[in-house]
């Protein structure tokens, strides 16, 4: 750290105070779960009211005193805010408890870094921290002399307190060069697969939605899923394919949360393009959580906010087992578009649902036929088999193969081009895109 602070503990104080002044108030079971998953044991949860925060301890001098007294009951050594600190505010209740104090931006920054696994995600936790850090690193240093006008009143206090402020500089530089660096990686093979016409589809969601162990389910992989908040932080991207569609990428991404922070929401902005880029979002909601309908609200604006949301979407219902007489089902719109499925990731039960779904979604430029070719046009055949768009071949009585493609048409187009065969004499000219 870059100065002096109590040490922190596994013992906590929680602290939520309802506002009649907001609207969007903070979850208190929610809080409850982040500060479990952050590692940390609450050993009481002190609640209260008010009209506006305090300026100067964010609470009033009664609770204060209530939280002094929880501290010393129960030897607590960090108090948790269910609320965004200003850095004032933070000091002075260090300074007043004499015990650590988080709030809620830091709290989930401390999640984020725990469960950071990559190189790309460790650096952009640090980049996030090292933001938010930046606004409280002149209040650790108060005890130190300050700079003053005057002779005799030049303290070094300031002189410290500006080297950190230069460090603090050239390492956010370095990690967003790197990151800059991870941005042009991921752009490549974002590319690559718009060259090959692989459809992307991402799924996303509020946090311990499920979206994890659906990814799990669907591509036979073992990314970490748990039951607890932002289990996965790393994206993860498989290949599948879907039935009557062809092979489609799909993407698993970090959960979001109400009133995520705007730093985490820079830092992750490379990871969250993948997002941005795909050509489908599966939007994961937990069907069994009351606070459902809000989650949703809160994915949708992050989604507009990374500008994810003009994106089309399919919205999971997902832990249909945690419900009563639910079955798995797919609902359409008026004009016969699947806009919901029903299912249980857990028990994998209407996956049929799903996969039925993202492949009508995606089967707009997909082309399903049999193809007839004669050994001159064996490097046609070498190709489909290269790029995995052919299910099935047999020989008819001349010897010739006979086989059943699926795929992309701009995938088989440019198989049939790059074979030197006309396009059009295996694929029907479709009616309402211009094939130059």
């Amino acid at each position: 750290m870059f100065f002096e602070r109590p040490e922190g503990g596994e013992l906590a104080v929680l602290v939520h105070i309802d506002f009649t002044s907001e609207h969007n108030s903070e979850d208190v079971d929610e809080f409850q779960d982040l500060v479990t998953s952050a590692g940390v044991e609450p050993v009481c949860l002190i609640r209260g009211a008010r009209n506006q925060p305090s300026p100067r301890f964010f609470i009033g001098s009664g609770k204060l005193d209530e939280i002094r007294q929880a501290i010393e009951l129960h030897e607590a050594e960090v108090v948790i805010f269910n609320h965004a600190l200003m850095p004032s505010q933070e000091r002075n209740l260090e300074a007043e408890l004499q015990c650590r104090v988080l709030d809620r931006t830091t709290l989930i920054l401390d999640i984020f870094a725990q469960r950071a696994r990559t190189h790309e995600g460790k650096l952009q936790v640090e980049l996030a921290q090292l933001q938010h850090m930046s606004t409280r690193l002149i209040r650790g240093w108060t005890h130190l002399e300050r700079q003053k006008g005057g002779v005799g009143l030049r303290g070094p206090g300031e002189t410290q307190l500006e080297s950190d402020r230069r460090l603090l500089r050239e390492r956010v530089k370095t990690i967003q060069k790197r990151l800059e660096k991870v941005k042009k990686q991921r752009d490549q093979g974002r590319r690559a697969r718009r060259r090959s016409s692989t459809p992307t589809v991402s799924i996303v969601g509020y946090t311990n939605a499920g979206k994890s162990t659906l990814f799990n389910a669907l591509t036979d992989s073992d990314v970490y899923a748990a039951d607890q908040l932002f289990a996965t932080l790393d994206p993860t991207l498989r290949k599948i394919t879907l039935p009557n569609s062809g092979p489609v990428v799909l993407a698993d991404t970090v959960g979001f949360i109400r009133h995520l922070p705007h730093k985490l929401v820079q830092a992750f902005r490379a990871t969250l393009e993948e997002t941005c880029e795909a050509d489908l979002l599966v939007h994961v909601t937990d069907a069994s959580d009351e606070h459902r309908y809000e989650n949703i609200e809160q994915v949708d604006t992050v989604l507009q906010e990374i500008g994810a949301h003009e994106i089309p979407c399919l919205h999971v219902f997902n832990k249909i087992d945690c419900l009563s007489n639910a079955e798995p089902k797919i609902e359409r719109d008026d004009s016969g578009r699947p806009i919901r499925v029903w299912l249980s990731a857990r028990d994998q039960v209407g996956f049929g649902c799903l996969l039925d779904s993202l492949a009508e979604l995606l089967a707009d430029d997909v082309y399903k036929g049999t193809w007839v070719l004669d050994h001159a046009h064996a490097g046609v055949r070498a190709r489909l088999y290269e790029l995995d768009l052919l299910e099935h071949e047999e020989f008819d009585d001349q010897g010739r193969y006979v086989v059943d493609v699926l795929g992309p048409r701009a995938d088989l187009q440019q198989v049939l081009v790059k074979s030197g065969v006309d396009p059009f004499t295996y694929l029907p000219k479709p009616e309402k895109e211009d094939w130059e």
